[in-house]
């Protein structure tokens, strides 16, 4: 079982994709006349619906695919038992309450269904595109949406959506469209088995609609094109985490499932120079396939910035869609797609991505040989946003939602993309 994925290799030589495409269609119902992504690119990675067992899952509405145990939690303390200080876990906190998500652990399931701070979310992993998302589990409707989940799914579970989630989705796609939702599906996501540009496609337990991860919408089905609202998430170091959040909980290893926490089936996957996995899509020769880039978009401009130019300089201040951003990196997290023990694993570091402006000014931070410092004020600040020393102490920066992607992944999906290090003369 050293690779989850490989299984499907020798199938696909003799069209195996698309026999395993249609054979998971078929399960989850998945009405694929609708879709907004070509769906003879949506191709199978060779396990069924939930061969890779999302946890929380609460199970496909047509009753094929069953439920799965809810994630639980325990005390940091009591995870270092197993959870090595350098080891790469997804930080996540809403409302007060911060949880981590080890990717030792996720690496095995890929979504955990979960609610944090009173908000139902799915936190997301895809290890082919080292790409780490949290999604609201709220999926918004306007009427006509609402109409066809009804066609598709009579008890499906709608709930109204309260101000703040409406506040943060206008933020996310504007408020003309936000103001056309009149509803929302609560919904737990499974993994499809099948892939899209070798990035993990989910499907929700309501609809069978199929959502690409790094597209946060539908993308095949009944919600097609409906866009998820998304939260900050990063990958950090479990000594990051301790240190920011003593409070925290660690997800356990008791999920229901007999897996080899710790170990990576993808030994040496994220060689920069290697092609990626099952992947047919674009090329962009600008970067090599499989090197880290922080990835974001905000006001309609993507932008990457290579792990190789953060690694050299900690720090970047810039602007993006109009928007003042600093980029941080440090070293002191490792790989988990490196070698077969994760805690054993290349040291590549973690990102920070936040808005520069604090009460009506934009700092411009620098890293002094010790720490992240923000030029205005000398005040010291963390990987979370928060100052922790000096005149602006217990002030948060805003958290720009990003990805730790490989670069192959986001040029496929943002091809337009602008890398910052090269010139575009």
């Amino acid at each position: 079982m050293r690779n989850l994925y490989v299984t499907v290799f020798l199938g696909l030589l003799f069209g195996g994709a698309a026999v395993g495409q249609s054979f998971n269609f078929v399960v989850l119902e998945v009405d694929a006349d609708t879709a907004n992504i070509p769906v003879n690119e949506v191709i199978s990675g060779g396990p069924p619906p939930q061969g890779i067992p999302a946890l929380g899952f609460t199970g496909s509405f047509n009753g094929r695919v069953p439920p799965t145990p809810a994630p639980k939690f325990i005390a940091a303390e009591a995870a270092s038992a197993w959870l090595e200080p350098q080891e790469p876990v997804l930080a996540f906190g809403m409302n007060g309450e911060a949880k981590a998500y080890p990717l030792q652990i996720l690496m095995w399931h890929e979504i955990a269904n979960d609610v944090v701070g009173g908000v139902p979310v799915a936190v997301t992993f895809c290890p082919l595109c080292n790409s780490a998302f949290a999604y609201d589990r709220r999926v918004p409707l306007t009427q006509a949406q609402l109409e066809a989940v009804r066609a598709k799914n009579p008890n499906a579970p709608l709930v109204e959506p309260d101000a703040a989630y409406l506040e943060a989705y206008a933020d996310e796609v504007g408020e003309e469209a936000a103001a056309q939702v009149v509803a929302a599906l609560e919904v737990t996501f499974g993994t499809s088995g099948m892939l899209f540009n070798s990035n993990l496609v989910m499907f929700d337990s309501a609809t069978s609609t199929l959502w690409a991860q790094l597209a946060a919408e539908g993308n095949v089905g009944t919600l097609t094109g409906v866009k998820l609202l998304r939260y900050p998430v990063q990958i950090v170091s479990f000594a990051e985490f301790r240190e920011a959040f003593p409070e925290g909980v660690v997800l356990s290893r008791e999920t229901g499932f007999s897996r080899r926490y710790g170990q990576n089936p993808y030994v040496g996957y994220d060689r920069v120079d290697q092609p990626p996995f099952l992947f047919s899509g674009p090329t962009d020769g600008r970067l090599p396939p499989k090197l880290r880039v922080v990835s974001l978009e905000l006001g309609g401009e993507p932008v990457a910035y290579p792990f190789s130019v953060l690694e050299e300089v900690r720090v970047v201040n810039d602007a993006v869609g109009g928007v003042p951003i600093v980029v941080m990196w440090r070293e002191g997290t490792t790989s988990a797609l490196d070698r077969s023990s994760i805690s054993g694993s290349k040291d590549v570091g973690a990102v920070a991505v936040f808005r520069r402006e604090l009460d009506g000014r934009v700092l411009t931070f620098e890293w002094n040989g010790e720490a992240f410092v923000d030029q205005q004020t000398g005040s010291t600040w963390n990987l979370f946003g928060a100052a922790t020393s000096g005149p602006l102490e217990g002030q948060r920066l805003e958290p720009v939602i990003h990805d730790n992607t490989l670069w192959f992944a986001w040029a496929a999906f943002k091809p337009e993309t602008r890398v910052y290090g090269i010139s575009t003369e």
